[in-house]
């Protein structure tokens, strides 16, 4: 209890850890990465989506861990497999991957009370060069994002980093979902926005945790979610990429928690 109210919050309720606290969230990230290293072998023409669900289900139990999704509000799957125009929280199933389709894969896992939250894109067989070329400029509009996390800037420097360079690549970023705060809670303050203006929004601390998860379409921003009031898709039915670290705001910078304990990132 006494490690669950370390800390302070801000003005705008954002908890700051302890320097302490990194340790555990630097494990929770490399559990939620190593099981994407992982899981990119299987993902291939053929395969469902269920298939690669139930693989991941296997190693979160393997590692120790603990699926922070199966169960959160009813959901009972240990991933979120979102493939072509689903933008996020696709359910995974009987989905058989095409080749050239493309797909995003999402775990969270806890880990000594501390979340990993981290998602990657994932192509089966060989995927086309438009589709190829969203997900190097998702990549690389997160990369931007993350790398305007320091003490001093603020949030809207995070969003407008991701916003100016998608936008300059004539691709659209999602305004209905966002990053989030998380640490010994799955969401928490504050939203981290993927747009925004240089400058604006609250001041980035040292301990503070968050995820970064742009979603980028091929085509303009909209999403409508389906009846099942989880699989958001775009509404022109445009591809869409998605990349999610976890990070924590050192004194410098910040420090991704989720980086692929294995080199691994998406070349075409």
């Amino acid at each position: 209890m006494l490690e669950e109210i370390r800390g302070r919050m801000t003005r705008d309720g954002i908890r700051i850890y302890e320097d302490a606290d990194f340790a555990g969230m630097r494990e929770a990230g490399r559990v939620a990465a190593s099981i994407l290293d992982d899981v990119g072998a299987l993902v291939v023409p053929g395969v469902t989506t269920g298939a690669l669900d139930d693989f991941i289900r296997s190693e979160v139990a393997r590692h120790g861990a603990v699926s922070a999704t199966i169960g959160y509000k009813g959901y009972q799957h240990a991933s979120c497999i979102s493939v072509n125009h689903v933008v996020c929280h696709g359910i995974p199933g009987a989905k058989v991957l095409m080749d050239g389709d493309i797909l995003n894969i999402d775990v969270t896992v806890i880990v000594g009370g501390w979340f990993g939250d981290t998602s990657r894109m994932y192509v089966a067989g060989q995927a086309n060069r438009k589709a190829e070329r969203l997900i190097e400029v998702t990549h690389e509009g997160l990369m931007r994002g993350i790398a305007a996390v320091k003490p001093g800037n603020t949030f809207g420097d995070i969003g407008h980093a991701i916003q100016a360079y998608v936008e300059s690549n004539r691709m659209s970023v999602v305004r209905d979902f966002c990053g989030h705060g998380l640490g010994r809670v799955f969401h928490a303050s504050p939203n981290v926005l993927h747009y925004g203006r240089p400058g604006s929004g609250a001041v980035l601390e040292e301990g503070m945790f968050f995820t970064v998860e742009p979603m980028v379409n091929l085509g303009r921003p909209e999403t409508k979610v389906l009846a099942d009031d989880w699989t958001a898709v775009t509404r022109d039915k445009s591809l869409s990429a998605q990349f999610e670290h976890s990070i924590g705001v050192t004194a410098t910078g910040c420090e991704i928690f989720t980086a692929s304990p294995a080199g691994k990132f998406f070349k075409p």
